[in-house]
């Protein structure tokens, strides 16, 4: 399945490709700013949860593809992410002044500004070689920050919708059964593991 890598990051560029002649062709609304903003937002959030459901996917099912689709599927998000925070720079004409009142300030733009750092080394370190470099047990403790920047991306979410908040609980509660998956999953398996007798010699 060498051709599904490829697959989700085509059809993962599709959304910014259309945002993009939309804002060519002066179809974003009234507010293309905010309408921009929000669809790289939702894009950044649906793609972190996608991405962390493919280790309790693989967990759950055995099926071995989720694993080859996690990497695309992280990059993408920290791509919408980046296009997010660009966004929201231009409407804020690039004043790094007020960028930094704003983050100071405000909650759901420090949950957010702190979510999009989070990312930048997971985006760094995706690579094999810096697998290598870690080793891959500081390599997965450092990616494990997935889930903090996904619950903050959440709740800068909940915090930036002003009367229905369905649709960011729905999403803190699917990154909260994705989590459970995971850590029930692996948990007997480090029981296992603790419990096997050693053979002597």
């Amino acid at each position: 399945m060498s051709w599904l890598p490829p697959a989700v990051t085509v059809g993962g560029l599709l959304p910014a490709a259309v945002l993009l002649l939309d804002a060519a062709t002066g179809q974003l609304g009234a507010n293309p700013i905010q309408r921009a903003t929000l669809q790289t937002g939702l894009l950044t959030l649906a793609l972190l949860v996608l991405s962390l459901a493919c280790t309790p996917l693989r967990l759950l099912t055995g099926w071995t593809w989720p694993a080859r689709i996690r990497k695309p599927l992280g990059l993408l998000a920290f791509g919408y992410a980046a296009l997010h925070f660009l966004i929201y720079l231009l409407d804020h004409s690039f004043d790094l002044s007020l960028m930094t009142e704003d983050i100071l300030k405000r909650p759901f733009i420090t949950a957010g500004f702190t979510a999009l750092l989070l990312l930048v080394p997971l985006a760094l370190t995706s690579t094999p070689r810096a697998v290598k470099r870690l080793g891959f047990q500081r390599w997965t403790r450092l990616h494990q920050l997935a889930y903090v920047a996904v619950s903050l991306g959440a709740l800068h979410y909940y915090w930036g919708v002003k009367k229905d908040h369905t649709q960011p609980l729905i999403y803190a509660a699917v990154i909260a059964a994705l989590f459970a998956v995971r850590l029930l999953k692996r948990r007997p398996a480090r029981g296992a593991a603790r419990s096997r007798p050693v053979s002597g010699g």
